[in-house]
């Protein structure tokens, strides 16, 4: 790793769940001792940060849901005031693997933001229909912005060092999609280097996914509009 372990911290956004967090905590503290973790509670109506608190992670929450961006920005300016080298952001239902947190840190030579890709090589995760059409939209347009290649622009499993960390303390977007999005040209336009590692997604360890036709053609729309918006922003 780039950095030693107490000073890399790993963000949690959280919103309702109580039924995977701890298992996620567990996991973390076993593959990486000593790295911090710091649940952003998004104003969970169950007990989401109690159940953290207990299983050992440093717990902030909002006063009312910002959703996934505005929690994650917050955990970015945590870092940033408490003086961390790296910041790795996951999602708390367990479907991210913390295995491979070691090889996106250790990418951070050689770049500011690791995206960790399900579609580069590693696991059977796959989508089809809609999702999958944007996806492969967002992909090539954001590798060509990045001049790398990127097969997973959505994913929110990410590591970012230094500066970057204190850019995304006061830019990250709070808008759909804009957590993925608009971070990744952002980056880019202010002169950060992205990488790409191979990863593989599991299915959640709790709560339930929400997911329909509807929703998916609906995400193919956001996501354009998100592409968009993050081109024609200054």
């Amino acid at each position: 790793m780039t950095a030693t372990a107490d000073r890399t911290l790993t963000i949690l956004p959280a919103w309702n769940e109580a039924e995977s967090i701890a298992a996620v905590i567990k996991e973390l503290q076993h593959e990486i001792p000593g790295m911090d973790i710091l649940v952003v509670d998004d104003c969970s109506g169950d007990a989401t940060a109690l159940v953290a608190r207990e299983a050992g992670a440093k717990v902030v929450r909002l006063p009312y849901n910002l959703g996934v961006g505005g929690a994650r920005r917050l955990g970015y300016r945590y870092a940033v005031e408490h003086g961390y080298e790296v910041a790795v952001q996951m999602d708390a239902d367990g479907q991210h693997d913390p295995r491979y947190i070691r090889d996106m840190v250790l990418a951070l030579n050689t770049a500011d933001l690791v995206i960790g890709a399900r579609f580069a090589g590693e696991g059977e995760y796959q989508v089809r229909g809609p999702r999958q059409w944007a996806m492969k939209l967002l992909s090539k347009a954001l590798s060509a912005i990045a001049r790398t290649r990127l097969t997973d622009t959505t994913s929110g499993f990410r590591a970012c060092r230094g500066e970057l960390i204190n850019f995304y303390s006061r830019n990250f977007p709070v808008e759909y999609l804009g957590d993925t999005v608009d971070t990744i040209v952002q980056a880019r336009r202010s002169g950060y280097v992205i990488r790409q590692v191979p990863v593989s997604m599991r299915p959640r360890q709790g709560g339930t996914p929400s997911a329909s036709p509807v929703k998916s053609m609906i995400y193919l729309l956001r996501s354009g509009l998100a592409l968009l918006l993050a081109l024609v922003r200054r």
